[in-house]
């Protein structure tokens, strides 16, 4: 596929890990965070080459043809406001984030669910944008090229656009995923959530996230 300018909110292991390998695989990466001199941001940028860089929010929303929310879901609303509501505007939004609620430990529940989700929240709060729900039930050290004995995992995927699906299930391809397994609208998001929580509550009872979710077809 042609080059994406992609902008990355949130300098947590996810958007790191994220930005980093669309940044090696010729993209060129902005990694946003509240502050554009993050000590954490500007290192990522220094280590990961011409193709990367790093500002605000803001900065990294505007600059991006693609955006990917990559923020804890309790920082989500105002990391959005943050970038700019119009920054949005047109643009394929890949939501990595899960609705997680730690406040009893751990495994964490989920805040929201059944009747709503996150994807489905941030989809509301980007009317004019093309949210696709993706990276949520996957550990960040398989997100790039994952490698497993049994063969490779699926990579669920939800939105209401079409075209914006096509985009992230390449994006997902070239990070060696064999493409993006399309469960429907973003309403699916209710359900690829929980998915998650199966990821994560088996993290919890092992302590070992080598693990992965896959789809059999008979």
């Amino acid at each position: 596929m042609s080059k994406l300018k992609i902008g990355v909110l949130g300098t947590g292991d996810v958007g790191r890990v994220l930005a980093a390998g669309f940044a090696a695989r010729g993209h060129e990466v902005k990694l946003g965070s509240r502050d554009a001199k993050n000590p954490k941001v500007v290192e990522w940028a220094e280590k990961n080459g011409a193709n990367a860089s790093a500002g605000a929010f803001a900065d990294a929303a505007k600059f991006a043809d693609v955006i990917i929310v990559a923020t804890l879901w309790t920082g989500t609303k105002n990391a959005i406001e943050m970038a700019g509501i119009d920054s949005f505007a047109g643009k394929v939004v890949i939501d990595t984030t899960n609705p997680l609620d730690f406040s009893k430990g751990m495994p964490p529940t989920l805040s929201v669910g059944t009747t709503d989700s996150a994807g489905e929240q941030i989809q509301r709060m980007l009317p004019e944008a093309h949210v696709v729900k993706c990276f949520n039930t996957i550990g960040n050290p398989h997100m790039v090229e994952p490698s497993f004995p049994d063969g490779k995992p699926a990579m669920f995927i939800c939105g209401d656009d079409e075209g914006a699906k096509k985009t992230v299930s390449d994006l997902c391809t070239e990070l060696g995923w064999p493409g993006a397994v399309d469960v429907g609208g973003i309403i699916a998001s209710r359900y690829i959530e929980p998915m998650a929580m199966v990821w994560i509550s088996l993290y919890s009872k092992t302590g070992n996230g080598d693990h992965a979710l896959a789809l059999l077809h008979k």
